[in-house]
């Protein structure tokens, strides 16, 4: 299996993971791992796509907003603003935990969810 298809394999198995965890009754827990599993889902959203640029493209490059910016450019995603925003998210969950951030984290992960099986939906496709 080549490095993509690889990618490709551990972002599904993460989107559903995730989409798991947010069927279940909130507790402080769930939340915790719903938030979790979102910063580890946003990790293999940005390198697949990179990978996919590279291999792809010929584009090269080093950070996750580069990474959505390019993908965005080159017909990969639509609508970049929210992937940055999302990475800003993640990189606040990473790097501060309190209460009130968790909730307001947990609440948009939903919207989080659609947008990558609908990318997830559109990697397929191209393969």
């Amino acid at each position: 299996m080549d490095k993509q298809s690889e990618q490709l394999k551990q972002f599904g198995q993460a989107v559903s993971r995730l989409e798991e965890v947010l069927q279940i009754s909130p507790t402080s827990i769930i939340k915790d791992s719903a938030i979790q599993r979102f910063e580890f889902c946003m990790d293999l959203t940005w390198k697949i796509l990179k990978t996919i640029l590279e291999q792809e493209h010929g584009i090269i490059v080093k950070s996750p907003k580069e990474t959505f910016k390019m993908a965005y450019q080159n017909k990969l995603i639509n609508y970049d603003q929210k992937w940055i925003d999302f990475v800003d998210l993640r990189n606040n969950t990473v790097h501060t935990y309190n209460e009130e951030l968790a909730n307001q984290t947990f609440s948009q992960l939903p919207g989080f969810l659609i947008l990558v099986k609908k990318l997830i939906n559109s990697l397929n496709k191209q393969k």
